[in-house]
């Protein structure tokens, strides 16, 4: 009876690519489904799956009339966020992954998930899901293809990626290469056995196949884990063809920052992208608000977490986000950290592990200054605000999730799906130092713009267990995403320069600085706007600096402290806290980037040694 279901699904697939076919019948074969579903990707087979996971107790449906087209869904509790460990890149050779990625001989492991996968869709239906990352038919986007047995990725992938019809179509052509991508939630059914509302597996692999660029994920329903178009394609395979193709997928967001109107009508728009490890602030930054002060000044939110970036022929540096959603992390958002972002997720949105009102709406920690008398938490148990207080469970996990359409988002640049992408004129990293680095500098050149990137880093907090105030060092806020050598990485950064026409300058900034009382100098949030303007003076030519041993600093005077309700003096005096470069701490500093280099030494670009070198002279 299966063979028959899976043929007549297989009888009319929506697309007239061989290989692709012939790809789906051997997967289904190795999974054994009960059916098979060609995703088209419309209105009403969204409306379908979203209504079949409610009927499986997977989904929510929010209030109406609160949350229009919104859904509530409850993860496993050992089924939440990505999983680092279990991540695996399987280069040909050991080499290639280099020491930051766990590696795994490819042979070795293609053999391990065969033997997960054989049989593990049983009593599921297997969706082909083709998708495409970046614009359909840009020169800019990629296209994958994921078999999964989970509606709950396919949903997700609807608004986080370009999928169905169109990108069959966009295959048809035959033009471009498809990442295959397998998923399973590896909870295979016997026949009449129930259904759990998460059916996940207590193994978990999540593994890249670089030379093949293949993605294989077993074990977990959950985002990162589950959705291969975010960080395992856009990210990890993606690094390895933009090394190969000369370009850069990176974990980045982009903004444009539009002055106010000249008197002949006209605009000044510079676009710039940022990376900052996660906890900085990177989603907020995206959808910022000019503060007082700042009249007339818009910025544009391109995208809030991964950038493709591509010199065009003119040897400009072009930027997409691949991304068609928003997959951002709710506690902590609220209408005063980022009212866009709450505009965003008003509607269509599907939330994951937050907490449930009443009247059948969402709520999270720091969504409200006081949360609700009582709430079902994010595991489904009565919650009130003298339970937390008890034993200290959160309402919302941490990491809930909410998966919103970046089209809603009411700072969405017009340009945000120009097929050739947007012009990049800065770089911008930054960690949460409480110490050392200064509210914002500039780098000298190119290559001393890749150094700062390649040894920024954040102290640890509480949070992320380990010695607290030890500095994590995350390379271009890339660790856990670059599919290869950490040194190649850089060596590939430091080559890009080479074919452009105009350059990018770099910028490090940290929002984080702690005075000696231990409270933050910098009140951030709309503030950083401030310091946003000094760095697109400074691609712009107007706007003078001070040379540090570091880099180029603002002068108090560099900067527009207009509308800032601190007095003029006090201003001064924190500002000259917050841009001091104490060379003792920085000696110590320049010692903790020798612990990243020891591990990557044999692959290490030279130029990052020299740089080294001459910091350390003018220190």
């Amino acid at each position: 009876m299966k063979t028959v279901a899976v043929e007549t699904a297989i009888a009319t697939p929506p697309t007239t690519n061989k290989h692709l076919i012939r790809w789906v019948e051997k997967m289904a074969d190795l999974c054994q489904p009960d059916s098979i579903h060609w995703i088209d990707g419309s209105q009403a087979e969204y409306d379908f799956l979203c209504s079949q996971l409610v009927h499986a107790g997977t989904f929510t449906k929010l209030n109406e009339k609160l949350w229009p087209g919104c859904f509530l869904a409850r993860s496993a509790p050992n089924d939440v966020a990505r999983v680092e460990d279990r991540t695996f890149i399987c280069s040909l050779s050991k080499d290639t992954a280099g020491p930051t990625n766990n590696w795994e001989d490819p042979f070795v492991m293609r053999k391990k998930l065969k033997a997960l996968f054989k049989g593990a869709m049983r009593g599921r239906t297997m969706y082909v899901l083709p998708y495409s990352m970046g614009p359909i038919g840009s020169p800019m986007s990629q296209i994958g293809v994921q078999l999964t047995d989970s509606a709950y990725a396919v949903v997700n992938m609807r608004i986080m990626a370009r999928i169905g019809a169109p990108v069959f179509a966009e295959i048809d052509k035959d033009e471009k290469r498809v990442v295959p991508c397998m998923h399973t939630v590896g909870a295979p059914l016997a026949p009449g056995q129930q259904d759990v509302p998460w059916p996940c597996n207590d193994e978990k692999y999540i593994v890249h196949f670089p030379e093949t660029r293949e993605i294989w994920s077993y074990g977990s329903g959950y985002g990162g884990n589950a959705l291969l178009g975010k960080k395992c394609f856009a990210l990890r395979i993606a690094s390895n063809i933009a090394r190969d193709e000369g370009w850069m997928a990176e974990h980045m967001l982009i903004v444009g920052v539009e002055s106010p109107k000249r008197p002949d009508g006209t605009t000044e728009k510079t676009y710039v992208a940022a990376a900052f490890p996660s906890a900085c602030g990177k989603t907020n930054f995206a959808m910022m608000i000019p503060p007082a002060g700042f009249e007339g000044w818009k910025v544009w939110t391109v995208g809030d977490d991964i950038a493709w970036i591509k010199p065009d022929a003119t040897g400009q540096l072009r930027a997409i986000n691949p991304e068609y959603g928003f997959f951002g992390v709710a506690p902590g958002t609220s209408a005063k950290t980022n009212p866009n972002a709450m505009a965003t997720l008003a509607k269509n949105t599907i939330f994951t592990n937050v907490a449930l009102t009443p009247e059948g709406g969402v709520w999270w920690e720091g969504m409200t200054d006081t949360p609700p008398a009582e709430l079902l938490d994010w595991r489904g148990n009565r919650w009130t605000p003298a339970i937390a207080k008890e034993t200290g469970q959160p309402a919302a996990h941490p990491n809930g999730r909410f998966t919103a359409p970046a089209a809603q988002c009411p700072t969405i640049d017009p340009d945000w799906e120009n097929p050739n992408g947007v012009p990049i004129s800065a770089f911008i990293f930054g960690g949460r130092r409480p110490t050392t680095m200064p509210l914002v500098y500039q780098a000298f050149n190119w290559s001393a713009g890749v150094y700062i990137g390649a040894t920024m880093g954040s102290e640890t907090t509480a949070a992320a267990g380990g010695a607290i105030g030890k500095v994590r060092r995350d390379p271009m806020a890339m660790l856990p995403f670059c599919g290869y050598h950490m040194g190649d990485y850089f060596r590939h950064w430091l080559k890009m320069q080479r074919n452009l026409s105009a350059t990018p300058r770099v910028f490090h900034v940290n929002w984080f600085r702690k005075g000696p009382d231990g409270q933050f100098l910098w009140p951030g949030y709309s503030e950083n706007m401030r310091v946003l303007k000094w760095i697109i003076d400074r691609v712009r030519g107007r706007a003078l600096g001070k040379e540090t041993p570091i880099g180029w600093t603002p002068h108090f005077d560099d900067m527009n402290w207009k509308g800032l309700d601190i007095p003029r003096e006090q201003m001064k005096a924190t500002f000259d806290t917050l841009q001091t470069v104490d060379r003792a701490q920085w000696k110590q500093e320049v010692m903790g980037h020798e612990e990243l280099f020891l591990a990557l030494h044999d692959h290490l670009p030279p130029e990052m040694i020299y740089e080294r070198e001459l910091l350390i002279c003018r220190l």
